[in-house]
């Protein structure tokens, strides 16, 4: 059995037992004749006369005046049954006049089953008859059957009212939190905001640190100063980059192949390999022949002790200045498991830390205190001072390349609801272990640290939250901290909501996000910036759920779950539809002045347009000319991929007047050096 079913039980014995023992019995009206009635249609009506429900005047004493009809229904032990019946599928909003009134100062979650899928609602301390919204659902056309469920149970209900969702329109804001914000953060959120409600905007996470790692058979021969793998094949080095081994044998870091493919010399084995951050977008675009517009990294790699570089903020340039893309990033930043292995002189300066990743960690399994971040003079304090100077190290390089970025530190702040309002008792990460308001100093510590001490103004600021109920606000900072709010969706294998029993869970959330733009009363974007399942392009119509953009996570290494390409996670005939769709932008549909429109609305023309403009080389349209393209044009060579016209012109570098593997192999040419320009006249 379920241990919070197990609870419930418990509680209703333990009640039952104290009212037998002191003579305390509830007080209930005489039963009505019938329970069952005929489906409900839009209005209002009395719960006590549902199928299942006993009419209530006071619980155990408690005296609840001035409900309606004849008394209330108390739920405990047995679910309430009642149908609804409604013209048009939609969304409908679902409200009670209620109380809850169990235990003092503590909220109790409730359960509403609407046709055999349950949504939970985190009701909070009611002493008196309140109305409740449990938020928009959405009904089928015709009879629905609903129910109130006691998985926890023990609240009164007075009323029920169904009704048509209104929605307002969204609004947000294209305004940064920061006011000397970079030009390039100002045009990217004023573009944002320009599509907000009217578009969603594809995202894709990589896999980050030493993942996707492919070993080759590739190893450097001093004797010829070449690169050779097993089969004999060479490969070109990398001029001017060469590094000395333990032995003081010299070697090239780099070597590239005929696609212009880099690989980095592996010091442990003395061969060469590459991580394959690519896996992801690539899969996208071979699938729907488009990649993301946005691309999600993390700074996990930077940290204290164990601090290591995986080329991200490299890579995060490359996207968006070669790409025109966007980056959104997160910030796995970790703490040491025991605060014996950090010491620090009285100056603050590190005298002792692990350089074991194992001794890290960003849950809560750690006795770091997380208040101790704003007390000077504290181990906690030079710590996270540290870990922030690492991390401004790489937006200093962002900033200067002109590179705004999404950034979302300090993430899935509630987790999982607590016992009382923002207690963090809920918590999965370190930083909101010890509730709201030390997360929000510790939010606030390094908004200003980032922003003020380190002058970094190429930063929007995104903030998770979740939507347990009411109480879930109160993990939100406020206006001026904050830019963008977000949802992390993980529910492909639970808490299904979109009627199916099989399959990838394509459910939009529109509850959840509806509920989120009410948190930040409609002043602020909602995104879904982590799923597992994207939702379908018809679920988001239907349920009017206007994110503004999703990041599916990265697929895992071998038995870790596959977020993009496994099939228990992605149906992909609706990633086809989705990325294909007017409503879904992808990369090749930014505008081309998405971080140079001087603090103007940046346009809404494709970055390649459809008359006839290109670029030599830029095969696949994205705006700059890589390995990509090389592969766009073989598949096209090849009949696996048909290309416009327009792209068909782009592939004619040696001006003969058809795309052919003669002009691939300029384009490889170009990507590494050998030809320096485009096109080639024969």
């Amino acid at each position: 059995m379920n241990k919070s079913i197990k609870k419930a039980v418990s509680a209703l014995l333990a009640l039952t037992m104290c009212a037998a023992g002191t003579g305390i019995l509830p007080v209930i009206a005489e039963d009505t004749d019938s329970k069952t009635i005929e489906a409900l249609s839009l209005g209002t009506y009395e719960v006590e006369t549902f199928e299942g429900a006993t009419v209530w005047t006071s619980i155990y004493e408690n005296q609840l005046p001035g409900y309606s009809g004849e008394g209330f229904a108390y739920l405990t032990a047995s679910p309430i049954y009642f149908n609804v019946e409604v013209e048009e599928e939609g969304m409908y909003e679902i409200k009670f006049r209620a109380a809850q009134i169990l235990g003092a100062g503590e909220s109790r979650m409730q359960t509403i089953s609407i046709n055999g899928i349950d949504y939970s609602y985190n009701m909070p301390y009611l002493t008196e008859w309140t109305d409740v919204s449990f938020g928009v659902f959405r009904l089928k056309a015709g009879v629905n059957e609903l129910a109130l469920k006691p998985i926890y149970g023990y609240a009164a209900y007075d009323t029920i009212t169904i009704e048509k969702a209104v929605f307002p329109e969204l609004k947000g804001t294209g305004e940064t939190s920061d006011p000397n914000a970079t030009p390039e953060a100002k045009s990217l959120l004023k573009y944002l905001n320009s599509v907000y409600g009217k578009n969603i905007l594809s995202g894709q996470q990589e896999i980050y640190g030493g993942g996707h790692n492919v070993q080759t058979s590739i190893r450097y021969d001093a004797s010829t100063d070449t690169c050779v793998d097993g089969d004999g094949k060479t490969y070109q080095i990398v001029e001017g980059d060469y590094g000395t081994d333990d032995q003081g044998n010299k070697f090239p870091w780099h070597c590239v192949d005929e696609n212009g493919f880099d690989y980095t010399y592996n010091t442990q084995n003395h061969n060469y390999a590459y991580n394959d951050y690519d896996q992801e977008c690539r899969y996208l675009y071979e699938l729907t022949g488009h990649y993301p517009a946005i691309r999600g990294f993390d700074f996990n790699c930077h940290n204290p002790g164990f601090a290591w570089e995986d080329g991200v903020t490299e890579r995060m340039i490359d996207w968006t200045k070669n790409k025109n893309g966007i980056c959104t990033a997160s910030w796995h930043v970790t703490v040491p498991t025991s605060m014996d292995d950090f010491e620090v002189d009285e100056d603050g300066n590190i005298t002792k830390i692990s350089n074991d990743w194992q001794k890290f960690t960003y849950g809560i399994s750690t006795d770091f205190v997380t208040a101790n971040c704003m007390v000077e003079g504290t181990k906690e304090y030079y710590f996270f001072r540290e870990a922030m100077r690492l991390l401004a190290e790489q937006l200093q390089i962002l900033q200067d390349a002109g590179v705004p970025v999404l950034f979302r530190p300090l993430h899935e702040a509630e987790g999982n609801p607590g016992q009382t309002a923002g207690d963090g008792k809920g918590a999965w990460f370190w930083w909101s272990k010890e509730g709201t308001e030390v997360y929000h100093q510790l939010w606030k510590l390094l908004y200003t640290t980032l922003t003020e001490e380190y002058g970094l103004h190429n930063i929007i600021w995104e903030q998770n939250l979740y939507a347990w109920s009411e109480d879930s606000a109160l993990w939100y900072t406020g206006d001026e901290w904050v830019d963008i709010v977000g949802f992390d969706k993980y529910n492909t294998q639970y808490n299904r909501h979109d009627g199916n029993t099989t399959g990838p869970n394509e459910d939009a959330e529109s509850k959840i996000f509806w509920s989120q733009v009410g948190y930040v009363d409609n002043k602020k974007m909602v995104s879904m910036p982590e799923n597992d399942s994207i939702p379908s392009l018809e679920n988001m119509e239907i349920e009017n759920a206007k994110w503004l953009y999703f990041c599916t996570w990265y697929d895992g290494e071998a038995g870790a779950p596959q977020f993009i390409s496994g099939s228990e996670y992605q149906n992909p005939e609706t990633l086809k539809t989705l990325f294909n769709s007017d409503f879904c932008i992808t990369l090749d549909e930014l505008p081309a002045d998405l971080f140079s429109a001087s603090g103007e609305e940046p346009s809404t023309e494709k970055t390649t347009e459809a008359d006839g403009d290109f670029k030599y080389g830029d095969v696949d349209a994205s705006g700059e000319v890589d390995i990509l393209d090389v592969i766009t044009l073989n598949r096209n060579l090849l009949g696996k991929e048909e290309i416009s016209e327009t792209q068909q012109k782009a592939a004619d570098v040696n001006l003969s007047g058809i795309p052919d593997a003669a002009d691939a192999l300029i384009i490889m040419k170009y990507i590494v050096g050998v030809v320096t320009e485009l096109p080639v006249k024969q």
